[in-house]
């Protein structure tokens, strides 16, 4: 049996790998174990972004819930985080997410929360699996009165952006700043939520035409907001992807701000006001190591986790932490979030600047200045599941890894890993040589493909 559930939900091409047929299959298992879970009737929140794929799944979804007797709940477009916080407002059971996140337009993915927020446990996806992979045989399906009916709701975003204002608890007035919306989930929510906390806005990559999404825009293409930002005059720009869970930014100059500066910046000021649960801040093992060493001087431990930022949730959950996240601009605020939310980020982050330049006129740049990157390099190699497979079981390559982390001698790292959410195997090196880095990477990299990828 192979395996559903990814890092991040379920992910494909969609009507190649996530098809109409899977989707039913998905929302039957989900009916189902959620109805033996709670014995009674579910109610299902299922939101999306602006990929053209969107309707189809979000259709049969809906009907393989409704066919095991759950009732559903259309929010239509609105990021992943905004499902994650209706979910509870509007006290449902369960909530979808369609989205592939930060993912070109023809990919897609299916994203389940609990009831409470959080994101199922693995024990509840397996479950699901199950079903799925056994053709959903065994489901009772609902006839009459019992088959699950369908509403669509008109006010999520208008709920959703309520929360963020109060959560956020900002005045930006004299701050000038510029929203790249990645033609993604974030444009109806910023529009709304940016301007009423004072700011002056502009707004890029608006486009809800189902085929732009995260093309050329949005986190992971930040030239184009680098170079609005410096010839519009903005005191800063801020990226989001496709789903808007994620955000990264920029400064006046058009320097890139990543994540890990951003929870370098507003883990500082929590510290300063005293928010900082157990003085630490949860990243994963891809933070810079020049961020490891700016929070060590400033008095704040850090505590590294697997990449993922389900993982990062999961030990500031155990350990009472309340800021995490990953250097990809996924941050969690645990005082106000069960995920990471770009948009509460993003007003975060412009909260800090907006006090920082009141108090003694300081620019971005002069927080973005707060401490240096080490030099890095990330090669991404193409991989499928067999491959990525074969790599995990090559020991030669471990050790060959190894040696090359030796050659660095204590003066960097190397990381390989797997990606959970794209056909990817990711090498990374980092240290303070450039040249002996960047050969580091292409010697693994060339290993990889010799004995892995060029088979």
């Amino acid at each position: 049996m192979g395996k559903l559930f990814g890092t991040d939900g379920v992910r494909g091409v969609a009507g190649k790998d996530l098809t109409c047929e899977l989707s039913l299959q998905i929302g039957r298992g989900m009916a189902a174990v959620l109805t033996k879970l709670d014995g009674h009737r579910p109610k299902i929140l299922i939101g999306k972004d602006t990929r053209v794929s969107g309707d189809m799944l979000e259709s049969t979804l809906a009907a393989g819930l409704c066919s095991v007797g759950a009732d559903v709940v259309l929010l239509g477009v609105i990021p992943t985080p905004g499902v994650a916080y209706l979910v509870r407002k509007y006290q449902a059971d369960a909530g979808i997410m369609i989205s592939a996140s930060h993912n070109p337009m023809e990919f897609n993915g299916i994203k389940i929360f609990k009831g409470d927020g959080y994101k199922l446990p693995d024990e509840v996806e397996n479950q699901i699996e199950e079903h799925v992979f056994n053709n959903c045989a065994g489901i009772r399906l609902a006839e009459g009165a019992d088959i699950g009916r369908i509403h669509t709701c008109t006010t999520a975003v208008a709920d959703y952006v309520d929360y963020l204002r109060e959560h956020i608890d900002a005045d930006l007035t004299g701050l000038k700043v510029l929203f790249d919306c990645a033609n993604g989930a974030s444009a109806n929510v910023a529009k709304q939520l940016f301007p009423s906390l004072g700011c002056e806005c502009g707004f890029m990559g608006m486009a809800q035409d189902g085929v732009s999404v995260n093309d050329g825009c949005g986190s992971t293409h930040l030239e184009a907001l680098e170079s609005a930002v410096k010839a519009g005059g903005y005191d800063c720009g801020i990226a989001f992807d496709g789903d808007a869970d994620r955000c990264l930014g920029c400064d006046e100059n058009g320097a890139e701000m990543d994540g890990d500066k951003i929870i370098a910046l507003v883990g500082a000021d929590m510290k300063e006001r005293g928010r900082l649960d157990g003085n630490t801040a949860v990243v994963t093992v891809m933070s810079n190591l020049g961020f490891m060493k700016y929070m060590e001087s400033i008095g704040i431990q850090t505590a590294r986790t697997a990449v993922g930022d389900r993982y990062v949730l999961e030990e500031m959950r155990a350990s009472g932490y309340a800021i995490g996240g990953e250097q990809s601009g996924h941050v969690i605020f645990l005082h106000h979030a069960t995920t990471g939310d770009g948009e509460l980020t993003a007003g975060k982050l412009l909260k800090v600047l907006a006090r920082k330049k009141a108090q003694n006129g300081a620019k971005m740049s002069d927080l973005n200045a707060v401490y240096t990157k080490y030099p890095q390099v990330l090669i991404n190699l193409v991989a499928d599941k067999d491959q990525k497979q074969a790599y995990k079981e090559d020991e030669y390559i471990a050790g060959y890894i190894e040696s090359e982390q030796q050659n660095l001698m204590g003066m960097g790292r190397v990381l390989v890993r797997v990606s959970g959410t794209e056909p990817k195997i990711r090498v990374m090196v980092e240290g303070q040589d450039q040249q002996a880095i960047q050969a580091s990477a292409d010697r693994i990299a060339e290993i990889i493909k010799q004995r892995i990828l060029n088979k």
